[in-house]
């Protein structure tokens, strides 16, 4: 049986992206065009001071299946994907950074996942981080490391931007994370709530681009202060009700 197509929506966090924008929406829709029964792309453009938001209004005249949501005030990389996430209305919900740090076309292989497995979620990890530098490869070592032994579950690469999550794992979660956090506690509220998650590893492709706002020693220690807030609630283990609902389904039948 011919799984069904699903329907997808791209989160896009955009800060000062002026340079890669345009450039990402028009790979991305080649992807969603390919692999999706139907698709919208929200650009979420937290507080940009350069032309990247006159840029992404256009795309959207351009295109009705491309959104922009805009923020008042810088609210870093947690907020601006829970106001993506929020907005999101199709089946799957996928997270890409605005430099393109893989190809789009990656998707159909984790749709693909995503049926063999019946994964809830695919996160991928980069084949090679060398290329983004020494410091910010020591960081992300380190960090996977650390999340790892604090909540019992190996990532080789959390802070990745590949996620392809089914809308209802979102729905389930109270993310709360503003800074960089966001994908730990994603990943291990979903873990928690007794969700699958799937790691495929891709290509990496380096920013040429614009500049990186994610490997700053603010922005290390704004995750390690929401660490220590966010600790104790992302340590809760429970089963989403429809999983437990469905294995004690499966034990009726099989007693039955």
């Amino acid at each position: 049986m011919t799984a069904a197509v699903p329907t997808v929506s791209l989160v896009v966090p955009m800060y000062n992206e002026e340079l890669n924008i345009e450039h990402a929406v028009s790979a991305a829709r080649e992807s969603l065009e390919k692999y999706a029964s139907d698709y919208e792309i929200i650009i979420v453009d937290d507080a940009s001071t350069d032309a990247s938001p006159r840029i992404a209004a256009r795309l959207a005249e351009e295109n009705s299946r491309v959104r922009v949501l805009h923020h008042e005030k810088n609210r870093k990389l947690g907020g601006t994907l829970r106001t993506g996430f929020g907005a999101a209305t199709k089946d799957l919900v996928l997270y890409m950074d605005a430099d393109i740090p893989f190809d789009p076309d990656v998707l159909g292989r984790a749709i693909r996942a995503m049926q063999l497995t019946g994964a809830d979620m695919i996160a991928a990890y980069r084949h090679d981080r060398t290329m983004e530098g020494f410091r910010r490869g020591l960081y992300t070592y380190v960090y996977n490391w650390l999340i790892g032994i604090l909540f019992g579950w190996p990532h080789r690469d959390i802070n990745f931007s590949f996620k392809l999550i089914k809308r209802r794992v979102l729905e389930a979660i109270d993310l709360r994370s503003e800074g960089s956090l966001i994908d730990a506690e994603l990943i291990v509220k979903a873990k928690n709530r007794g969700f699958v998650i799937q790691q495929i590893g891709i290509d990496y492709f380096p920013r040429t681009r614009g500049t990186s706002h994610l490997g700053s020693f603010g922005v290390v220690l704004k995750i390690l202060r929401e660490l220590v807030v966010l600790y104790p609630e992302m340590r809760k283990r429970h089963k989403e009700p429809s999983v437990v609902e469905g294995h004690a389904a499966a034990a009726d039948r099989h007693s039955g």
